[in-house]
């Protein structure tokens, strides 16, 4: 056998989750704290070799559980809470990206939105 035919193959696949949408209270300022929101999730993850596949539900549950879980005080917690969430969902995502966006943010000017993102990996 050759080094070509010995040679293994590895495969991440990646899954994404693009624009999940939850109204939340969300934000430190007092109508925030009363009024829910509009708030925008994607959600990428990096799936290892193995057999199993990945239930595209249980990603969707990691966000709506941290949208539940208002009021929040910033979107860094809800994509720090996705991210790891998203990697205790099966045993072989190891990557997980999260960007939350919030439209309406009173800066005092014209703006689509805000938007972080955070990746997270496991330690493997």
């Amino acid at each position: 056998m050759s080094a070509t035919e010995r040679r293994t193959h590895q495969t991440t696949l990646e899954i994404t989750l693009e624009a999940m949408r939850f109204d939340a209270l969300v934000g430190i300022l007092p109508n925030e704290r009363t009024t829910p929101q509009p708030i925008e999730i994607d959600l990428t993850v990096d799936v290892g070799p193995g057999d199993s596949v990945v239930d595209y539900r249980e990603l969707y549950d990691v966000a709506a559980a941290v949208m539940r879980a208002a009021p929040i005080d910033f979107l860094e917690e809800i994509a720090d809470r996705v991210a790891e969430g998203a990697l205790a969902v099966n045993g072989r995502i190891c990557r997980a990206r999260v960007a939350v966006r919030k439209p309406r943010v009173a800066l005092g000017g014209p703006l689509a939105y805000a938007q972080i993102v955070v990746e997270r990996r496991t330690n493997d």
